[in-house]
């Protein structure tokens, strides 16, 4: 007996970025203590060091409930990210809490690059600063489907509705210079809550919805149509039978069993059924699939992102590495790929160093053959460059030593997306996208 198993479409990541006193973990505070993601101790000890700090009885400092490091409590700002989960009715989120500070833009790359949405919050008397185009080039960058401008410190504006407008319009003129199509603005106050969790009657003039209800209501990358999508599954391991079989098998199952042969991996994208032809990177193979399981079930069909095994009706050659793709639609083999890399690490990347490329399951050796030039974050504009920093970004050309199925970023992130480690202490030196 066999199930179909669909992917629960509930979850939704998202990041926030801000400069520096935008109220950004203010923001993020109120939104989880609006909506009941607070645990009662937590806000015991909130309250306790939010009364140290002199703050008036029953009176909280929201920030306090993400700023987890000791050292943003006592400095007051966010130097990590911070991951906090919660869920409404409607769904269940990932937050990710990004520092503003422009030395820790490595940190922001990191919690925006798989997420659905990306809030950048704005201090409604500076309008659009450096640092607030430095978060929109990334997000650009990383082609981060929704955008989300929050226009913070409405109520120290007296809640006018033409400085909003003015800051609206200077972040649309910016995201249209950057490519970014979906851009929402509203107004929002996270210390006294305005257009946080509810709509708030002080902004009449703003008739969008509040920042939760539009975080509930904008799609998720789970929740696109993987009909849509042309399957992707990166091997992670192949299951083969090892010893005797458990006991209480019957003896059909045990005979099918000791044939048995599956890939297994996380279905990065696509939709894939019994039945269906596919083909395998890199030996170029075809096969038809015979079987399905996830969790240990048979189902007739699995979609991205859950984890499955898979058997064919032929013995194929495949190990980790590998990548199961639909049939006709094989990746181009690279073996050069010019790309974008933000370096995280704190020892440069220069022309001639040999690194490693991991991408998806598979992970290749590789050398730096040039460094094109370093985007200028302030007029968001290439330069030329000998070597990258921590926290450029920069265009660069890489030489693999194995073929590897790298697709344009801007048709998968998922495909066109991997990581450059050192060879020697396995730090991740870079993240890269596959330009054009």
């Amino acid at each position: 007996m066999t199930a179909t198993l669909t992917a629960t479409p509930t979850l939704f990541r998202f990041a926030t970025a801000g400069s520096v006193d935008d109220g950004k973990s203010t923001l993020v505070g109120r939104l989880l203590h609006d909506s009941k993601a607070i645990l009662a101790d937590q806000l015991e000890q909130v309250a306790r060091t939010s009364a140290d700090r002199g703050f008036a009885h029953g009176a909280f400092d929201f920030a306090l409930l993400t700023d987890g490091l000791r050292a943003e409590r006592e400095q007051g700002i966010t130097i990590d990210v911070a991951y906090r989960y919660f869920a409404t009715g409607a769904r269940s989120f990932i937050l990710a809490d990004c520092p503003g500070h422009v030395q820790y833009t490595r940190n922001m790359v990191t919690g925006a690059t798989t997420a659905d949405a990306v809030i950048v919050l704005v201090d409604g008397r500076k309008g659009v600063l450096e640092q607030t185009k430095r978060h929109l080039a990334v997000v650009a960058l990383l082609r981060v489907p929704h955008v989300i401008m929050a226009v913070n410190k409405i109520d120290l504006i007296g809640f006018s509705e033409d400085a909003f407008a003015d800051v609206a319009a200077q972040a649309r003129a910016v995201a249209a210079e950057l490519g970014i199509d979906d851009l929402h603005v509203l107004p929002a106050s996270a210390l006294e809550g305005d257009n946080i969790v509810e709509r708030s009657e002080r902004t009449p003039w703003y008739d969008g919805p509040a920042l939760l209800e539009l975080l509930e209501a904008l799609p998720s990358a789970d929740e696109v149509d993987q009909e849509l999508e042309p399957l992707r599954l990166p091997v992670q391991l192949v299951l083969r039978p090892q010893g005797g079989l458990a006991p209480g098998i019957a003896p059909d199952e045990a005979e099918r069993l000791r044939d048995y042969r599956a890939v297994a991996g996380r279905i990065a994208s696509g939709v894939v059924r019994v039945g269906d032809r596919v083909e395998l990177f890199p030996a170029g193979t075809a096969a038809t699939v015979s079987g399905i399981r996830s969790a240990g079930i048979e189902v007739d069909e699995a979609t991205a992102p859950q984890s499955v095994s898979l058997e064919f009706d032929a013995d194929i050659d495949a190990a980790r590495g590998a990548l199961v793709v639909s049939a006709g639609t094989l990746p181009a083999a690279r073996r050069e790929v010019d790309a974008e890399l933000f370096q995280l690490d704190a020892r440069p990347l220069t022309p001639g160093i040999r690194v490693l490329v991991k991408h998806g399951t598979a992970t290749v050796q590789a050398i730096v053959a040039q460094i094109e030039s370093r985007y200028d974050l302030d007029a968001l504009t290439h330069e030329p460059a000998q070597a990258l920093q921590t926290n450029d970004i920069g265009r660069v050309r890489l030489r693999l030593a194995a073929d590897l199925p790298l697709e344009p970023y801007r048709s998968s992130r998922h495909g066109g997306s991997f990581l450059v480690i050192h060879p020697s202490d396995g730090a991740t030196l870079a993240a890269g996208i596959v330009r054009d």
